[in-house]
């Protein structure tokens, strides 16, 4: 684990879980925003860096639109599962400058950084309440009837 994704899960692991799943999205949302323009901005100067900023922002956003939440289309992946496929996202954000070669150039930063953020959004997020709500308003009905 890289060292900049290890010091954000030991920060916010122990820190209760806040976020709701709409706040999730966002932030989820403001990722894909940031891996585009970085996709464009490092076109130039590192091609391979862009392609990276592209590879993990296709990801992330075929996550999000695939995730039953409010960010999301399709409802094919659960939100509880979603959390868990967003700390392999990150992951994934921080081995990309290894993965296609450009481990000592500036943009290496930029990855380890979002994958930081990933990581400590996905520690924050109460991956469970939606799913929770659910089973009460199915108890609420089972009680009615």
């Amino acid at each position: 684990m890289p060292v900049v994704t290890a010091i954000a899960n030991a920060v916010t692991k122990p820190l209760p879980r806040f976020m709701s799943p709409k706040a999730h999205a966002v932030a989820d949302y403001l990722v894909i925003g940031s891996l585009l323009a970085a996709g464009v901005l490092f076109r130039r100067r590192s091609p391979r860096a862009s392609l990276a900023a592209f590879i993990c922002a296709g990801a992330e956003l075929a996550t999000n639109l695939l995730t039953d939440y409010p960010g999301g289309a399709a409802r094919v992946i659960s939100y509880e599962t979603h959390g868990k496929i967003d700390i392999g996202l990150a992951a994934m954000m921080a081995t990309m400058p290894e993965f296609l070669a450009f481990p000592d150039h500036d943009e290496k930063k930029f990855f380890l950084v979002e994958a930081g953020a990933v990581t400590a959004v996905a520690n924050l997020t109460d991956f469970r309440s939606r799913g929770m709500r659910l089973a009460e308003r199915a108890d609420r009905v089972r009680r009615r009837a």
